[in-house]
């Protein structure tokens, strides 16, 4: 009987232990949604890498389930309530779709606050870490980072000069372009960018403001055809992104596992997606050319009209901000400034 009994209790030892090896060998699934599709180079370059790594070096245990095209359901500008709730555990999103919600972060969305996107998205992430964690206390920010500076991209009207932008209705993506554009004479029509062809095929836009490479997946060199750069040291404008995850699953992941996601976030994330960015132009750029479509690059004396007439908009920013208005706008500068060289 007793033999028995030891035996049953050996037994259900053997048990308990390979549950618990299972229970830890056990995959963590972080659903991770955004707004573009699979083909984009995004998720390709930057997402897909990052999962695969994130698989690796956790050995196994987490696994990165991608929902491109807003798969999971909702609008582009529910994003980041998507993954603040828990409808999602990491989201790809724009906090420049929610207007005047994240105020500090719009810094870099103020025109010429951008050189390329390597370097302005590891000014950006540093800016968040100095200055606006505050306003993302509600997750788990994995990094920031930024395209590469944006065009202007018209259906019929060439832009050679400031007063070429007076009067088109272009698409802008968030409230700082959109008063840029206000103040070149320009009416902006906000809208996510997924909705950018069917609004120029039906002529709701006359052009938008976007950088060169996402212009091959919205076939905006068919549907805008007439292509102005802003040429200088800094480019007219950036739109902020962010890679952000629900607080609540970060904070219930063991700490080793925590370790993983913190070794692949931060500054150095920034810079990699911001050199994707960069090369990404590249592609969208040769689309173009090899289409023969005409690109203008305006001149100097008329990118000086172009920074005197929106220079208003930084200004009332830092109005808006109050008595730290000016202080932050010149740490992001001076941010901007120094990864730039």
């Amino acid at each position: 009987m007793k033999s028995t009994r030891s035996l049953t209790c050996a037994a259900l030892a053997t048990a308990l232990t390979l549950a618990a090896g299972a229970v830890q060998a056990q995959e963590v699934v972080l659903k991770l949604h955004h707004f573009l599709p699979a083909q984009h180079q995004n998720q390709q370059t930057v997402i897909e890498p990052w999962a695969q790594t994130i698989n690796e070096q956790s050995g196994g245990r987490i696994k990165v389930e991608i929902y491109p095209s807003m798969q999971l359901g909702g609008k582009p500008p529910q994003l980041l309530d998507q993954v603040r709730d828990g409808l999602t555990d990491i989201a790809w999103a724009l906090p420049g779709y929610t207007a005047g919600r994240f105020p500090k972060i719009s810094v870099f969305e103020l025109p010429f606050m951008v050189s390329n996107a390597e370097a302005t998205s590891q000014a950006l992430q540093a800016y968040y870490e100095e200055h606006a964690r505050d306003e993302f206390a509600d997750y788990k920010i994995l990094w920031f980072h930024t395209h590469a500076r944006g065009l202007i991209h018209t259906r019929e009207a060439t832009v050679d000069s400031a007063d070429d932008i007076d009067g088109l209705k272009l698409r802008a993506p968030n409230r700082s372009i959109g008063s840029a554009l206000e103040a070149l004479g320009a009416s902006p029509v906000f809208m996510p960018v997924p909705a950018l062809p069917e609004a120029l095929s039906k002529g709701v836009v006359d052009g938008a403001v976007i950088p060169w490479e996402i212009v091959p997946a919205l076939k905006v060199q068919e549907l805008a055809p007439n292509h102005a750069v802003t040429p200088g040291e800094r480019g007219f404008y950036t739109a902020v992104f962010v890679f952000a995850m629900n607080k609540d699953k970060y904070e219930s992941l063991p700490d080793d596992l925590k370790k993983v996601i913190d070794d692949n976030s931060g500054i150095e994330m920034s810079k990699f997606s911001g050199q994707r960015w960069d090369i990404a132009e590249e592609n969208g750029l040769k689309v173009v050319t090899d289409r023969g479509n005409p690109i203008t690059e305006i001149a100097a004396s008329e990118m000086d009209v172009i920074r005197d007439k929106t220079r208003v908009v930084t200004e009332q920013w830092i109005s808006d901000m109050g008595e730290e208005g000016q202080a932050l706008y010149d740490a992001a500068d001076a941010l901007l400034e120094k990864y730039s060289n």
